[in-house]
Formats: C-alpha cells, sequence, structure tokens
C-alpha cells in the first residue's frame, strides 16, 4: 500500500489477526472461558502476538496515521461451525464436544450485524479491549524509541450508539495507557473514536462528539 501512494490506515481490522494457528486456538481458549481469570490467562497469550501485528504496522506507516479497530465480531464467529471442526476442536482443547456446541449456540446471534458485538463486547468483557490497548499502546512505544519519532496511534471503539458506552470503553482505554506510561516512562499520544455507523449513532452524534476525539 505504501509503494502506491498509501498515507495512511483508516481502519485496521484487528478480527482478521486472531484467525491463524495459534491465536485463534488461545482466541477460542477466551471464549469458552468461565472466568475472569480464565478469559485473561487466554489473552495474556494473544497478547504479544498483537503487539507484534501493530509494531509492524507502525514500522511500516513510519509516521502516518493508523487508525486500529477494536474487536468488532459477535464471538461465534470464531468458534468451529462444522461437526468436524467441532470435533477436532473439542480433541484439541481437550473439551468436550457438548460444551463446544452449547457455547456456540449460546452465542449465536439472530442478527450479527446489531447483536453482542463491538463495543458491547468491551462492556461485557472489558479485558479484551484492555488486552488491545495495552498491545497497541506497548507497540507505539517500542515503534517510537526505533525511529526516535513520537507513534500517535488512533484507536477506535466500534457499533457505539450512546455515550456512556464510548465513555464506559475509553475509561478503559486511558486506564492501560497510563499503566504503560508509568511501566515505560514515556508519554504516549493517542486518540480514541468511534465509527458512526447506526441510526441511533447519527442522530445522537452531536453528543457523543463531545467524547469522541474522531468519528469515521
Amino acid at each position: 500500500a505504501r509503494s502506491f501512494g498509501a498515507e495512511g490506515i483508516g481502519l485496521c481490522r484487528t478480527e482478521h489477526m486472531f484467525f491463524d494457528g495459534d491465536r485463534i486456538v488461545a482466541m477460542r481458549e477466551m471464549i469458552l472461558a468461565d472466568t475472569e481469570k480464565d478469559r485473561r490467562a487466554a489473552l495474556a497469550k494473544l497478547l504479544p502476538m498483537q503487539r507484534s501485528d501493530f509494531l509492524e504496522l507502525f514500522e511500516i506507516m513510519a509516521g502516518l496515521p493508523v487508525t486500529i479497530r477494536l474487536l468488532d465480531p459477535p464471538l461465534h464467529e470464531f468458534l468451529p461451525k462444522t461437526e468436524e471442526e467441532v470435533a477436532e476442536v473439542a480433541a484439541a482443547m481437550k473439551v468436550s464436544p457438548d460444551k463446544l456446541r452449547q457455547r456456540t449456540e449460546a452465542l449465536h446471534e439472530f442478527n450479527p450485524m446489531l447483536g453482542h458485538r463491538g463495543c458491547r463486547l468491551a462492556v461485557s468483557y472489558p479485558e479484551i479491549a484492555e488486552m488491545q490497548a495495552r498491545a497497541i499502546f506497548e507497540a507505539a512505544v517500542e515503534a517510537g524509541r526505533k525511529a526516535g519519532a513520537l507513534v500517535v496511534p488512533e484507536i477506535m471503539v466500534p457499533l457505539v450508539g450512546l455515550v456512556k458506552e464510548l465513555d464506559y470503553v475509553k475509561a478503559r482505554i486511558d486506564a492501560v495507557a497510563k499503566s504503560v506510561m508509568e511501566e515505560t516512562g514515556v508519554k504516549i499520544d493517542y486518540l480514541t473514536g468511534t465509527m458512526i455507523e447506526l441510526p441511533r449513532a447519527a442522530i445522537r452524534a452531536h453528543v457523543i462528539a463531545e467524547s469522541a476525539e474522531f468519528f469515521s
């Protein structure tokens, strides 16, 4: 994209980063976890993978703007669909096929475009957004050190319809940024915004704009 004259990345969809090899295994472990502790253990496996992705992204873009969207699709999209896949994944994860089927059925969305996805996942499971935010900030710090220049990531919170949703997720992102700054001793500049993709968001955009630092 750079060789063709790209001047930035308007939207990096992070869900595509979770489908390869070890990543999809850890992602499924997180989805199948019954407790926050177990979810965080699975997310800890994903953290270095996400950090590596973002580091490469920042290095390639060399200071050009990069907008990274937090996890958007409903969780059932990461689970196996055919009986053969269910049996294979259940064996690999050492869980019963029935448990896997039950979890898949429980997460299935009647209307996946408007269901339990986007910022609603971050509200239900804030640890997911926290992991992604940490990966972004740690990568930004490392990329900035290597380049000797400030990296300013733009973090997009998806499917916001209410300003309360954005405020809740933004507070989690800000808390992670503060922790990373304290740990590294590096000041991080970043923007947190959202995409106006719901009718309610369009109608209430003037209110959401009071919290968002950018719109898409």
